[in-house]
Parts: C-alpha cells; sequence; structure tokens
C-alpha cells in the first residue's frame, strides 16, 4: 500500500461530489475515514461506495473522536459556520474547507474569533484549500478516488496559520495525487475568478441563447459548441454560491468582458467602415495569444501538436482497435477527441501527437487499413 502523510482518522464534513471522493480517496490508501452529511442519504450513499464509515449519531460519539484532520466540504455559503464549529468540537484537530472561495470564508471566521465565536489561537489550526477538480455532475454518486490526481490543490495559508496545519492541508492534497500549490486567499480568488467562474459564465450564457434555437439549426453543432457550452450544465445551486462569493473579482473581469463586447458590436455594425477588417482580426489574434498562454500536459509551456485524424466506424470496439494500433507504432498519444459525422455512422478521432510523429503515425495507421485524413 502506499505510504500516506496522514494517519486519521479524517473526519468529512459534508458527502458531495468532493468530500465523496476525498473520502474515496483516503480510504484506498489505508486512512480511516469517518462521514458526516446533514443529508443521511448522501452520507448512506458515500459509505455504500467506499468513502468511508458514517459518524456514531450521538453527540458522546462526536465528543470522543479525536481526528487529526477535519475536512469541511460544505458549500461556499455555511462553510464558515461549519469551520467554526469543527473548530470548537475538535479542539485537536487541523480544520481544511475545500470550497471553491477563500477570502469570504477567511473573514467571516475572523469576525467569529472577534466576537468570540471560536477561542483565541482556534484559526492557527484553520487552513483554506481549494482542488481544482470537479466534474459537470453532483453528489457522491457522481465520486471518483482519481479525481484529484495531477489537478492543482491550492493551500491558502493566512497569517496566523500554524506551520504544522499549513503541513497538514498540503499532506492531504499530496496523498490524493494532487499538485500543492500555494496562494493567499486574495490572489486565490483573483485566479479562480478569471479560470473557473467567469468560463461558467460565459458557458452558461452561451448556452442559454440556445433555449429557443429551432432544431434544424441544433443539428448542425458540432465539437465547437460541445466544448464551449460543456460546463453549461453545472449545478445552478452550488454556482449561485461560488459567484455571490466572489463577486467583486467576477465583476472586475465582466466589465473587461463588456468593453470587448462593445468593441466588437460597434465593428460588426459597420464592417465595411476604415480599419473595421483590421480590428476583427486583432481581436481574434488577442484571443489566438490568450489560448496560446493555457499551461500545456502536466503544466509544461503550452506546444503546438500535429493532428492525424481517422474515420472510424461507429461500432463497438473501433476505438480500443485504433488505441493499440497507436500504441504498437509506439507513438505517445498527446491528446485525443472525438466528432460524430451528421447521418453517418462514423466518427472522426483527432489524434494530437508531437509534430515529428505525425506522418510516421499517419503511414503505420494507414498500412492497418485506416483511413486516414491527410
Amino acid at each position: 500500500m502506499t505510504e500516506t502523510h496522514l494517519h486519521g482518522p479524517v473526519l468529512i464534513l459534508g458527502t458531495g461530489l468532493l468530500g465523496a471522493s476525498v473520502g474515496l480517496g483516503l480510504s484506498r490508501l489505508g486512512v480511516d475515514v469517518l462521514l458526516s452529511d446533514p443529508s443521511p442519504t448522501a452520507q448512506a450513499i458515500a459509505q455504500d461506495i467506499g468513502a468511508g464509515r458514517i459518524l456514531g449519531g450521538g453527540e458522546d460519539d462526536a465528543a470522543a473522536l479525536q481526528p487529526q484532520l477535519v475536512v469541511v466540504a460544505a458549500p461556499p455559503d455555511v462553510a464558515a459556520a461549519v469551520v467554526a464549529d469543527a473548530l470548537r468540537t475538535y479542539p485537536e484537530a487541523t480544520v481544511v474547507d475545500i470550497a471553491s472561495v477563500k477570502a469570504s470564508i477567511l473573514a467571516a471566521l475572523r469576525q467569529a474569533a472577534d466576537a468570540g465565536e471560536i477561542a483565541p489561537g482556534d484559526l492557527s489550526r484553520y487552513v483554506g484549500t481549494h482542488p481544482m477538480a470537479g466534474r459537470e455532475k453532483s453528489g457522491p454518486a457522481a465520486a471518483r478516488g482519481e479525481l484529484f490526481t495531477a489537478m492543482p490543490w491550492v493551500v491558502c495559508a493566512h497569517a496566523d496559520a500554524s506551520p504544522a496545519a499549513v503541513r497538514t492541508a498540503a499532506d492531504l492534497g499530496a496523498d490524493l495525487g494532487a499538485t500543492v500549490v500555494r496562494m493567499d486567499a486574495a490572489e486565490h480568488d483573483a485566479a479562480v475568478a478569471l479560470v473557473s467562474h467567469f468560463p461558467q459564465i460565459a458557458s452558461s450564457l452561451l448556452a442559454s441563447r440556445l433555449m429557443n434555437a429551432p432544431a434544424h439549426a441544433l443539428s448542425l453543432a458540432g465539437n465547437g459548441l460541445r466544448d464551449t457550452t460543456r460546463i453549461a450544465a453545472s449545478d445552478p445551486r452550488l454556482w449561485i454560491q461560488i459567484l455571490s462569493h466572489n463577486a467583486p473579482e467576477v465583476v472586475k473581469i465582466l466589465h473587461g468582458l463588456r468593453e470587448d463586447l462593445n468593441r466588437l458590436i460597434a465593428t460588426l455594425e459597420d464592417p465595411g467602415a476604415d480599419g473595421a477588417l483590421l480590428d476583427l482580426a486583432k481581436l481574434m489574434e488577442e484571443g489566438n495569444a490568450g489560448q496560446a498562454r493555457i499551461p500545456g500536459k502536466h503544466g509544461s509551456p503550452p506546444r503546438a501538436f500535429a493532428v492525424v485524424t481517422v474515420i472510424v466506424d461507429d461500432r463497438p470496439g473501433q476505438i480500443a482497435r485504433l488505441l493499440a494500433d497507436v500504441g504498437e507504432a509506439g507513438v505517445n498519444l498527446e491528446d485525443l477527441r472525438m466528432d460524430h459525422s451528421s447521418g453517418h455512422q462514423v466518427g472522426m478521432v483527432e489524434l494530437s501527437v508531437l509534430p515529428g510523429r505525425s506522418e510516421e503515425l499517419t503511414q503505420y495507421l494507414s498500412d492497418r487499413q485506416w483511413k486516414v485524413i491527410q
């Protein structure tokens, strides 16, 4: 069994997608995990899938428990209250939350400390964290133990946090296979507003334009529309909380978007005006430049890949056979995407490889009777 930093027990308060996924990941490492959720159904499902065992129902059980770590997997609007209660109930434990906003939760806990609602020094055992992982699906049934593997796990240590608590928070991410990143709360909230919250808004706004679209128009949709609206399927109840708690940072970005939209609208209202086409070209180039800055595979600097497109019959076993042939060719697959052809029982599989290997792969697959698009 893989050696872990945490020895447990670990108590998880909240058994939704993230809480149950944390439980699954730790339980598979042999860590003793206890589960608690206001919903008996949610915690029962989490226990059934192997995320841990349900915390005993009585106050005596809770009082007797001395967890090494308490993970608060509660929504942003109640996370601070749950953290404060955990700090009071488990005076020896490090307490972390995994909500997707950090500054508002820390501010609420400082207010609680000032008001005497938590004991002096309790804040030293609290560390805000945020795993940059998730799915469009929610609830414990969607949980995956490998959800955090190779994903960023942000640790937001505040000025009063003890080194031991910060180390425990980082150990949690490391044990789950994540890449630990350190930021302060304000820096974190500004970053996620740009790379997570803003894309959700953009995707939801785009998808909302499809509500009354005619069916014949939607029948033309391809991967471009699917890619840009994929996250619009996310849970709106959670996003209401996330956006309201990080509103100041999100608004800054939306102001910038509004300026860009006004600029684009003005240009398209008179596309024949002097400089209009140049401005359109600049706008698209700015998008190219921004997209090129997104880190590439394993967080490495972005790089261009060659794409080998293969036409595959839409029947069982074809993708597996294609991938087996790519492996036999000795060519590393950097990325893969698939699009189905409208009206035909075939799909087009795009294989991204290093540019120097594309001709070799094309020839190898062609020799094995695959239909490769040159």
